[in-house]
């Protein structure tokens, strides 16, 4: 069965961090504890109410691909086991599936985002400039239109309340230097095509994603935190999916969608959900992590 936490409770250890999904603990000077809430996040305002068992789903689809792609690039995984690390008296079944034991790396200060089509904010910039983070694109793409070839497009990581802004790949070699800026482009698209072509058997198009990476304390970069998610990709199916429109996805666009509906301005606190458009997206999530790794926590 799967279970439902909107916010950690470990006490004992130190909370490093809390982002708007996962609460992060302090282990030791080389471990973390990262937990994946059910909080969810929409326009950057955390919303009041939890889906439950997001959090899960999201930990189980990331290990999976953390398996699946260790053989590309070195991840943040010990593989040592939660109940091993959570303080006693914890409710061992509440974390167990949603949370992992890590290294503790140094954060690359980089969205890595690949894209394969051609949607979002990469959309919008197209329209204006015919380009993507200085990527020049050839003329008259559609929306939704898969790329010549998959494409890498940093974002700059933005401080919390702000929002990640599209650089061109000269301004991260100006920020990281050129060699680690050549190291997580060539990462983020051979993760970005492995995962592609594995998903597209499995009836999901990956249309892009969003990496985070680190460095252990040799400089050997490691990809972390999620990866291949409903939160930090576009999953779309490929039985429905159309050029020249926003095809559904595996994600959080429905309960975007309805809070569009609302006169909400868009800053916190964000308004509470109702219970059927917080159904059907937990369904989204459970339906890609089947889809892909023919997981099923209910």
């Amino acid at each position: 069965m799967t279970t439902t936490l909107h916010t950690s409770h470990l006490p004992g250890l130190p909370l490093l961090h809390r982002g708007k999904v996962r609460d992060v603990y302090g282990l030791d000077k080389q471990r973390l504890l990262m937990v994946a809430s059910d909080r969810l996040s929409a326009f950057d305002v955390v919303l009041p109410d939890p889906i439950p068992g997001k959090g899960e789903m999201l930990c189980q689809i990331s290990n999976f691909w953390f398996d699946k792609t260790a053989h590309l690039t070195p991840n943040h995984l010990t593989h040592e086991s939660v109940a091993s690390v959570l303080p006693e008296g914890v409710d061992l079944s509440l974390y167990a599936k949603r949370s992992v034991v890590t290294k503790k790396l140094k954060p690359v200060p980089v969205e890595a985002i690949a894209r394969g089509y051609i949607i979002g904010s990469g959309w919008k910039d197209y329209q204006k400039t015919g380009s993507i983070c200085g990527i020049e694109l050839p003329a008259g793409l559609r929306q939704a239109e898969q790329l010549p070839s998959p494409i890498f497009t940093p974002s700059t990581k933005a401080a919390v309340g702000d929002h990640d802004e599209n650089v061109s790949f000269d301004v991260i070699v100006e920020q990281i230097g050129a060699d680690l800026a050549e190291q997580v482009r060539a990462a983020t698209l051979e993760i970005y095509e492995f995962a592609s072509r594995y998903a597209i058997q499995r009836g999901i198009i990956i249309a892009d994603t969003k990496l985070e990476f680190g460095l252990d304390e040799n400089g050997v970069l490691h990809v972390m935190d999620e990866m291949l998610t409903p939160d930090s990709s576009r999953f779309w199916p490929a039985d429905s999916y159309q050029v020249g429109i926003s095809p559904p996805s595996y994600d959080k666009q429905f309960v975007r969608d309805y809070l569009e509906t609302l006169d909400w301005n868009k800053t916190a606190p964000g308004p509470s959900v109702p219970a059927d458009i917080i159904e059907v997206t937990r369904k989204k999530y459970a339906e890609a992590l089947h889809r892909l790794a023919d997981i099923t926590l209910d």
